[in-house]
């Protein structure tokens, strides 16, 4: 149902204040904590080397625009100078040793869904959690946008494990106060607080729509990659008769007889288009992709993922 459903959207609201010395339950405390643990072991053990193959040494901040000369890489030519000047000019850059990672988490009400061991927003945030670590090792600087239909919060690029801590902890304990998405809203708050480039995640399930312009602007001035998070059941229907089905976002209600073949085939022939087309988006957008499904380990993925990015050599 989410890939069918509009969404009202307010993209410019201001950012509310922190909430730093909110109280944890015992609980959440435990899952935050257990969250880290892993997460650090995993960058630890298992990511070592492949997110700095993949980063590292790519950031590349503008410096200049000169004339072209012999040699020059053609890919960089300035083309409104040249136009203007009627001589071929190209644009500078001078790499950045120390980059900055932005992590854009989707908090809507249809991340509270998971037909597995866990919720499409508890593995966001694992994933978060694991991009956070790997940045903060390689000496990066990480900052946070959570947002729902609006922006729900904003924490400013930092680097250390405490400020590691903060983003995980923001992350599963943040209650948002809408249930609907924007992703429009959210990137063109990021071209507003983030005026250099960057390394940008885009972690949510993408059941939103008119984002295409906005994220195309992203890609142009971000590295920017897109991290779908999708449950198996927003695949295909479970055989189980005939089921109430809600969108977790509008609040809609859909009798289904999941018994019903032609229902069942249907059902699965519209999430198959929906990431046809989302995949056809993020490729025309030269956005990278990193599928996250909740019923498989996605540390293989993000690996895969990586390794992947270093062997096409992704500027």
């Amino acid at each position: 149902m989410g890939w069918l459903s509009k969404y009202l959207r307010d993209p410019t609201p201001p950012a509310p204040p922190p909430t730093e010395g909110a109280t944890l339950s015992p609980e959440l405390f435990k899952k935050i904590k257990a969250i880290q643990v892993r997460t650090q072991r995993l960058v630890t053990d298992v990511f070592a080397g492949e997110y700095e193959s993949a980063f590292k040494g790519r950031g590349m901040e503008f410096e200049e625009v000169r004339e072209y000369a012999p040699g020059d890489d053609i890919r960089h030519i300035d083309w409104n100078v040249t136009a203007r000047t009627g001589k071929p000019h190209v644009k500078v850059h001078r790499e950045e040793r120390e980059l900055t990672v932005m992590l854009l988490v989707d908090v809507s009400s249809s991340g509270q869904f998971g037909s597995v061991q866990k919720l499409k927003n508890e593995v966001a945030a694992e994933v978060a959690a694991v991009l956070a670590y790997t940045a903060i090792k390689s000496h990066d600087r990480v900052g946070l946008i959570i947002f729902s239909d609006r922006i729900e919060r904003f924490i400013p690029p930092k680097k250390g494990r405490a400020h590691v801590w903060r983003v995980i902890r923001e992350i599963l304990a943040f209650k948002p106060a809408r249930r609907a998405t924007s992703l429009e809203g959210a990137l063109q708050y990021l071209a507003k607080v983030v005026r250099r480039r960057a390394v940008v995640f885009v972690i949510s399930d993408f059941l939103d729509q008119g984002f295409a312009d906005r994220l195309k602007v992203a890609a142009k001035r971000h590295d920017l990659t897109a991290v779908t998070v999708t449950d198996p059941r927003e695949v295909s229907l479970p055989r189980l008769g005939i089921l109430e089905l809600e969108d977790a976002e509008s609040g809609e209600l859909l009798l289904v007889d999941t018994l019903d073949r032609n229902i069942a085939k249907g059902y699965e022939v519209l999430a198959a288009d929906a990431r046809t087309e989302r995949t056809a988006l993020f490729r025309s957008a030269d956005v990278g992709e990193l599928p996250i499904r909740t019923d498989e380990a996605y540390i293989d993925t993000m690996v895969r993922f990586f390794r992947a990015r270093e062997h096409k050599g992704v500027p």
